[in-house]
């Protein structure tokens, strides 16, 4: 009977891991395709060999996968440090409490401080203003790029005002020149909430790589996936140890799992009111969380960094492919537009209603979805509508205004955000990511044709 050794058997492991994949695709490229869904994800051989990998070293924590995937994120963006976390959300929770940090000395920000935020988006990239005790400013959104208006930033600081914390919309850039002259002008940190927008570029700088921090997500709708996952990036050293601290229960200590004194000081300091010597592996500096992911995760993260470009270039052609077909509803529907400056990465196509039009959104996204071409809001509409701020006595302001409570807040306050409002009542998206095709975009161009062509005659 011959004797293998481990490594033959992983080999022969992940050599039927490849022949499995080949299967699944084949089956599913034969398989008729009777929805065109919003977002996806596109997986294959190298991600379940990478998979069964992670799962034969058992390791289980962060491990070889997540430091390769780490080291390989950030020379692909062209930064000095990236750090994975188990999700979007959690980034833009990292990366707005980072900012906190007792290590960040006179820069650090306090309860009270403000931060400008935007009207329409998602509501993690608010809700770690709110969670460390800080106050969400909130400036409306243009219509056609849905990013914040810009124009009517400056306005909306005071003496309080310490950061910029905004999400590029969709994978479309806002003005990344305007608001770094700004944030350098008054001081102020930007944190790019990327998770939308991994692989845009503001001429020749990718998203989230400008500001001071940047947040990315890879769940299994963005451009990359882990299943659940995300990442922040930083150029800053004291801004990695704080992200570092925040992430790993809020330790001092900056030791890799499984790896001890790396500072070669571990038993020789004295930090806090604790005796001197106290182990510095059980020293905590800030209030933390533990935001880690897994070597299963890293590894499948692994294998799709490797395809980002590919899969940029098919949303991209997606994109153009309802660019050039709806280009004559322009009567009726406000497509996307975008800065020149700007190579966006596309996460979804976004599409308003004319007020004017003979139709509206909830007819058309009705119609569409029931012609199997998949639709999503622009995420919250107008955040300041949604239960999380009614229901909650936040404080906040909007624009120049005074402060106020978010759950006293009138049909007049709502008003005050015209392009929040309407993106709330006429705008939504449908889906140009990697799992979608340009033979599904000319589907969903006359999907929509038809529709508009039946409600004009």
């Amino acid at each position: 009977m011959e004797i293998r050794t481990k490594d033959q058997v992983r080999a022969q492991m992940k050599e039927l891991a490849r022949e499995y994949a080949e299967l699944d695709r084949i089956e599913k490229l034969n398989a008729e395709k009777k929805y065109i869904p919003a977002s996806g994800k596109n997986l294959g051989a190298e991600e379940l060999e990478n998979m069964i990998d992670a799962s034969l070293d058992m390791w289980l924590t962060t491990g070889r996968f997540n430091a390769e995937f780490e080291k390989k994120f950030a020379e692909k963006l062209g930064v000095k440090y990236a750090l994975t976390c188990n999700s979007g959300s959690s980034a833009n929770l990292l990366a707005m409490s980072a900012l906190t940090s007792p290590i960040l000395g006179k820069d650090a920000l306090h309860k009270g401080d403000e931060v400008i935020s935007v009207a329409a988006g998602f509501p993690t990239t608010v809700n770690p203003i709110i969670q460390n005790g800080l106050v969400p400013v909130f400036v409306d959104c243009e219509v056609g790029t849905y990013n914040i208006k810009i124009d009517e930033i400056e306005s909306a600081i005071s003496p309080k005002t310490r950061a910029i914390f905004l999400a590029h919309t969709l994978g479309n850039m806002y003005d990344m020149d305007a608001m770094m002259d700004i944030a350098r002008r008054h001081n102020l940190y930007v944190i790019e909430d990327s998770c939308d927008a991994l692989g845009a570029k503001w001429e020749d700088k990718y998203a989230g790589t400008i500001g001071h921090i940047g947040t990315f997500s890879f769940y299994p709708a963005h451009h990359i996936t882990m299943g659940e996952g995300g990442a922040v990036i930083t150029n800053n050293p004291k801004l990695r140890r704080s992200i570092l601290s925040f992430r790993d229960w809020g330790r001092d200590c900056w030791c890799n799992p499984g790896t001890d004194n790396t500072c070669q000081q571990r038993f020789n300091m004295k930090l806090g009111n604790l005796p001197f010597g106290y182990d510095h592996k059980y020293t905590y500096s800030n209030i933390g969380y533990n935001l880690k992911i897994t070597d299963w995760q890293a590894a499948i993260g692994l294998a799709q960094l490797g395809k980002l470009d590919t899969f940029l270039d098919m949303r991209r052609k997606n994109a153009a492919v309802l660019n050039e077909k709806l280009s004559d509803l322009q009567d009726y529907l406000i497509l996307p537009k975008f800065s020149k400056k700007c190579s966006p990465s596309w996460f979804g196509y976004l599409i308003s209603v004319r007020k004017n039009a003979p139709f509206t959104k909830q007819e058309m996204v009705t119609n569409l979805e029931q012609n199997g071409i998949g639709t999503r809001q622009l995420f919250a509409g107008n955040i300041l509508r949604q239960p999380m701020m009614t229901n909650n006595a936040v404080d906040m302001r909007i624009g120049s205004g005074k402060l106020v409570k978010s759950c006293d807040l009138t049909e007049e306050d709502y008003a005050k955000m015209p392009g929040a409002e309407f993106i709330m009542n006429n705008t939504f998206w449908v889906g140009v990511a990697q799992n979608n095709t340009p033979k599904d975009m000319l589907k969903t161009s006359e999907v929509i044709h038809n529709f508009i062509k039946e409600k004009v005659k």
